[in-house]
């Protein structure tokens, strides 16, 4: 038995997704908006584009040759979030920005930051705490109740709709259907964030820095990572992959070069399309 791109786990044939790339082919995106060419110096258009209504894509309505990418950047505001920005109109896809409440007021270019990405048609925004555990994560995990408050003082300072977050520093799920737990010592504090109605979300691709705090290695080797991810099984839900990385390593050249290349290869392919987090299977069942 083999397997097919289209198929998880059912046949061995497998169409390699990045051996066959049509430069001339467009990605079916539901975060198309009809946009402009933008100036390099501005981020958001004078007129913010209408975001174009298109049907809820699940597991099961999801064409079976497209995969589903989210891509995600967590710790904004903070540098290079008006790179990231660029990229994102550049290439007309959507993202969701998991922020930190503590960075939304940390300076007045981080709260000026904080207006672009609320205002704009391509990002959702959602929890990552308030402190971002003041870095210290083992011990901020040890009590439950301080991180449901945390992420509490994040939603209400961020004046956040909804409840889905994402832990710092820790890759933990919590959804009606995916229970996972990265450091099992995260596991009480995880649990109790469900039970307050927080719907977490972790990743299952993250595009990790160099020591100083750069984008490591280069675009290739991120598709080919995606590659086999899909490949193995390797995704929490089949067909959609949870992508992340961090705004403040956007702040370099080489960086937001190598971001930029990576989604428009991804396009090219015409194999996948693009979803904000909100999106994600079964995120909006009511959590039990």
């Amino acid at each position: 038995m083999k397997k097919t791109f289209a198929e998880k786990s059912r046949n061995r044939t497998f169409l390699g997704m990045f051996a066959v790339m049509s430069a001339t082919s467009i990605l079916s995106n539901s975060c198309n908006v009809k946009s402009e060419k933008i100036d390099s110096e501005k981020v958001i258009l004078k007129d913010p584009p209408v975001a174009k209504v298109v049907p809820k894509i699940d597991d099961e309505n999801v064409d079976s040759d497209k995969r589903v990418i989210y891509l995600t950047f967590d710790d904004g505001p903070n540098r290079g979030t008006e790179n990231l920005l660029k990229i994102l109109h550049k290439r007309n896809v959507c993202a969701t920005a998991f922020l930190v409440g503590k960075h939304a007021s940390g300076s007045t270019k981080q709260k000026d930051d904080l207006e672009l990405l609320r205002k704009d048609v391509l990002v959702e925004l959602a929890n990552h705490s308030y402190t971002h555990a003041h870095n210290k994560y083992s011990d901020f995990y040890k009590n439950p109740q301080v991180v449901v408050q945390d992420f509490n003082a994040a939603k209400d300072s961020l004046q956040l709709k909804d409840y889905i977050a994402r832990t710092p520093g820790r890759n933990i799920w919590r959804l009606n259907n995916i229970t996972n737990t990265d450091i099992k010592s995260s596991s009480a504090a995880a649990d109790q964030l469900k039970k307050a109605g927080y719907k977490v979300i972790g990743w299952d691709l993250e595009w990790k820095p160099t020591n100083k705090m750069a984008l490591k290695g280069n675009h290739e080797m991120m598709l080919k990572r995606i590659d086999s991810i899909f490949f193995n099984d390797l995704e929490k839900t089949s067909r959609h992959l949870v992508f992340l990385t961090h705004d403040q390593y956007l702040s370099d050249t080489d960086s937001v070069n190598e971001l930029d290349l990576f989604i428009e290869k991804l396009q090219k392919t015409n194999r996948f399309v693009f979803r904000k987090i909100s999106e994600y299977p079964k995120i909006n069942e009511v959590l039990n």
